[in-house]
């Protein structure tokens, strides 16, 4: 007969956290929210970290450009969605990678034969306004100039104008040499009041530029997400069926990190693409998943998998339990997951990470993934909402919402990444079509979430994710307690403000 596990499956929404002793310093300001992104060996710090426990679902209303942009810059990651064409997938990595900051490759060059209205068409194409003149017109020609919006007037200067002819010639620039720092350079830029900064070698050929906004931009951003050369970091979704045409060119947009995007992660199918990555292009980092016990865990992590994912059928607009009858509670995947992530790395000496994936519904929810074991956790819901995500926002009687559609939906159309190894449509739903509130500025919604988990772990008494796990205790509540713990028993006023 079938196996039955008599444990209850059990979701976040029932447990609370019991306050432990919170010492003087670990005050919200203290706690240190890095987490591990992928696997590493015991006394060995991990190869890509996260400055937050956070990261975007691989969701075509959630994970574009924009979103990855700006949630790179709060120190979280997302993975651009797989559910589109590769050029496409791999256009917005770039645009990610060439976003920032620090030494910037120049993409927007003219050579000085060329007109004001190539220069137009440039800055309407990039929305760059400082573009590098060099003798060949490429990011790596012998720089001969610079030209910014001052230097030319659309109200005196016809469009056919020649480059050489408006530009700030090479003789009146402050050039760095190649080699120099970071802070040497905007120490320059500082010392003569300047907007960018090209970075030359000995032959006079253009490497990078530098700009002071990006200075300006990492003063305001601390805990930004950046790679060895400090742009912004950024991973991208694959799925099981084109991953041998797909995995290459993100490699060559220069994702940091991909992520098998699968309802179900427990498949050969999955094996098979994981196998192949290690083989071809053993430097990068990829993570597996969904899984949610652990024999599906190590299923993964003996296929090659740097992290895993947890969680099937938890999500906001997922309908698999209700579809398929498969999944688990997303508290009851995650405290199995750990444990069994535990014991290996006792076992072996190295670490995977998971990732919740699902079942976020409240702030609080994510300090309790956390203190089960999660090292860091995944939505969607919870980005769709903000100005960033790529879907539309519309009005809806006296408010606003944006459109929020589910990977297994037919409007995504993304049949491929429930592993059937099947060439035909979708030929029902997982996910449905849908609306969320419309909430804002990324940034501003995530500082106050970023706030409430910091506070939380403060009364946890836990100054670190690791500690927390380590001291955290939990309890489960009754139905009746989750009514008491909210507002009960009163009339509420409307707000003023």
């Amino acid at each position: 007969m079938a196996i039955i596990y008599p444990e209850v499956s059990r979701t976040f929404s029932e447990f609370l956290l019991l306050p432990n002793l919170t010492t003087k310093d670990c005050a919200p300001v203290n706690i240190d929210l890095t987490t591990p992104l992928v696997k590493h060996s015991k006394d060995k710090e991990p190869a890509l970290k996260l400055n937050i426990p956070i990261v975007s679902a691989i969701m075509q209303s959630v994970s574009n450009d924009t979103l990855a942009i700006a949630l790179a810059r709060c120190g979280g990651l997302s993975f651009i969605y797989a559910s589109q064409t590769i050029e496409n997938q791999a256009e917005m990595v770039r645009k990610v990678k060439k976003h920032k900051s620090g030494f910037v490759v120049s993409d927007s060059n003219v050579s000085v034969n060329q007109t004001l209205r190539d220069v137009l068409a440039i800055k309407e194409r990039t929305g760059h306004s400082t573009i590098a003149v060099t003798d060949d017109g490429t990011a790596n020609g012998k720089l001969l100039g610079i030209i910014t919006s001052r230097d030319y007037r659309l109200s005196r200067d016809p469009l056919d104008k020649k480059v050489e002819d408006f530009m700030t010639p090479f003789k009146d620039l402050i050039v760095g040499k190649l080699g120099i720092t970071l802070s040497e350079a905007n120490d320059i830029i500082w010392e003569h009041k300047l907007n960018s900064l090209p970075i030359i070698d000995d032959e006079q050929r253009l490497h990078y530029l530098v700009f002071r906004k990006d200075y300006d931009d990492h003063k305001a951003n601390p805990e930004q997400l950046l790679d060895s050369k400090k742009r912004l970091m950024v991973g991208a979704g694959i799925n099981t069926w084109d991953y041998k045409e797909r995995v290459p060119e993100l490699i060559n947009a220069e994702a940091d990190i991909l992520c098998v995007d699968s309802s179900d992660g427990f498949t050969e199918y999955q094996r098979d693409t994981l196998r192949y990555i290690k083989k071809n292009f053993p430097h990068i980092k990829v993570g597996g998943g969904n899984v949610v016990d652990r024999e599906g865990f190590m299923y993964l992590v003996e296929s090659g998998a740097d992290f895993v994912k947890v969680g099937i059928g938890g999500g906001s607009i997922c309908i698999t339990r209700e579809q398929k009858g498969i999944g688990r509670g997303q508290a009851s995947a995650v405290i199995e997951v750990a444990k069994a992530r535990d014991e290996y790395f006792e076992k072996t000496g190295v670490y995977i990470p998971i990732c919740s994936d699902g079942g976020i519904v409240h702030d609080y929810h994510i300090v309790l993934a956390l203190a089960m074991g999660a090292d860091f956790v995944m939505m969607g819901r919870y980005f769709a909402r903000f100005d960033e995500s790529p879907n539309k926002k519309v009005k809806r009687g006296n408010s606003y919402v944006k459109e929020y559609w589910g990977e297994g939906s037919n409007r995504a159309r993304n049949w491929q990444r429930y592993d059937l190894g099947e060439s035909t449509n979708l030929k029902f739903e997982e996910g449905v079509d849908s609306y969320v509130p419309y909430a804002g500025k990324l940034k501003d919604n995530l500082d106050i979430t970023l706030s409430k988990i910091r506070s939380t772990m403060s009364s946890c008494g836990a100054k670190s994710i690791r500690e927390l796990q380590k001291t955290a205790r939990l309890t489960i509540v009754s139905s009746t307690s989750l009514i008491e713990g909210g507002a009960h028993d009163v009339i509420l006023k409307e707000s003023e403000y």
